[in-house]
């Protein structure tokens, strides 16, 4: 990823220099805001040499990073020196990427930079919602209370992350293998049986020179349909990847679809809960929370929403009467924000709704679970069991006639 050198001002006027990973110039910037710093200039810098990108350079898991950040605030709140205990954590970690990065780090809170700003350097593996509540753990001097908060945010953000994967990962799989024994079935097994039909002469029942024909027209296009199957999957990860506007409309139709919809809106709302809660009770202002819950949300519909919600919000608006406009969120959701809200625990109603749609996550996924497998078992059963009955029907034929 690109690396951009930078000098801004913070909202006391200070003048401070660093540099940035980030995608675009604009990132950069955006980064730098999320940092409460006004560029004052921005340009592109060659990359060290332990910064560089490698294709064979190990990635951060979640795991690492909640296990490096619950240490950490153990290490803060037993009164070690920041430094110390960067040095410690990079030493220990057997992700050695990770080390390196932390070395890093060390390095730069050395060189008079606070931890956020040196956090914010490498943003693959420390987002904007963990450099913000660093930050604020820093202004505010409590660090390992944020810490801790933080941990416990990745962990069940991760839990949540895993339940959404089970649940579109069992279903593809069993599709996938479904396919898979249809196409050996098809390409391998079905020729045995047309060579030795034709051996025998006669003709053939109609359901078997259904089989017979399907199979033929495999064997000629199986390749062309997999170069398709190929060029439509990388095709649709480019438009994702580099249309905002296809990928805004994609996301709009996962919403709605029948079964995994409901789940994906039920997840989205846990998410925005648990960041939102975790980010005002950690003393973030709320339009910048309101921001980085937008960013993290995973979906582009609920992202502009909540952009509108923090606009209006801007401009002297309630949360509630703009996240109810936006359609987006559930009717008890948008009542229970108003009544923290009114009440003045907007942070710990949020965490109550986020441990709600957490079980409510746990639930959609076993039921979904426990639908979908009778029917991929019908879907597998149903197929394979025609083709086996479609070419025995001709050996009953034979051994009719043997008779």
């Amino acid at each position: 990823m690109p690396v951009f050198a930078w000098e801004g001002r913070t909202r006391q006027g200070q003048l401070k220099k660093g540099v940035v990973e980030a995608a675009t110039e604009a990132a950069a910037m955006m980064q730098l805001r999320a940092q409460a710093i006004i560029p004052v200039s921005v340009k592109p810098k060659a990359a060290n040499s332990g910064g560089g990108f490698s294709l064979f350079k190990k990635g951060v898991k979640t795991r690492e990073l909640v296990v490096f950040t619950r240490q950490f605030a153990t290490m803060i709140d037993a009164g070690l020196p920041l430094v110390q205990c960067l040095e410690i954590q990079a030493e220990q970690q057997e992700n050695k990427s990770f080390g390196e990065t932390l070395g890093r780090v060390k390095n730069d809170v050395e060189q008079g930079s606070t931890f956020a700003d040196s956090l914010a350097k490498h943003p693959r593996i420390f987002d904007e919602l963990y450099v913000n509540l660093v930050t604020a753990g820093e202004i505010g001097g409590v660090l390992d209370t944020i810490l801790n908060r933080l941990s416990a945010y990745l962990e069940k953000a991760d839990s949540l992350k895993r339940k959404v994967k089970s649940a579109m990962v069992y279903p593809s799989t069993v599709m996938v293998v479904a396919i898979g024994v249809l196409a050996l079935l098809l390409i391998k097994v079905i020729p045995v049986f047309e060579k030795m039909f034709k051996d025998f002469g006669g003709e053939l029942p109609a359901p078997t020179q259904m089989v017979i024909n399907l199979s033929n027209w495999m064997q000629h296009w199986i390749l062309v349909i997999l170069a398709v199957a190929v060029a439509i999957g990388v095709a649709y990860v480019q438009a994702r990847r580099r249309s905002p506007r296809f990928r805004y409309q994609t996301d709009a139709i996962f919403l709605k679809l029948p079964l995994f919809g409901a789940l994906l809106r039920k997840v989205a709302v846990a998410r925005f809960s648990r960041t939102f809660s975790t980010m005002l009770s950690s003393g973030v202002p709320i339009l910048d929370a309101l921001e980085i819950c937008a960013k993290t949300s995973g979906n582009k519909v609920i992202e502009a929403g909540l952009q509108k919600v923090r606009s209006a919000i801007s401009e002297g608006k309630t949360i509630a009467e703009p996240l109810k406009a936006v359609g987006v969120f559930p009717g008890m959701v948008v009542q229970m924000i108003a009544v923290g809200e009114q009440t003045g625990a907007m942070d710990a109603m949020l965490a109550k709704l986020a441990d709600f749609y957490d079980d409510e996550v746990d639930a959609a996924v076993d039921g979904l679970t426990s639908m979908l497998e009778p029917l991929m078992m019908v879907f597998l059963g149903g197929s394979i069991g025609t083709i086996l009955i479609a070419m025995y029907l001709p050996i009953f034929k034979i051994a009719e006639a043997v008779k």
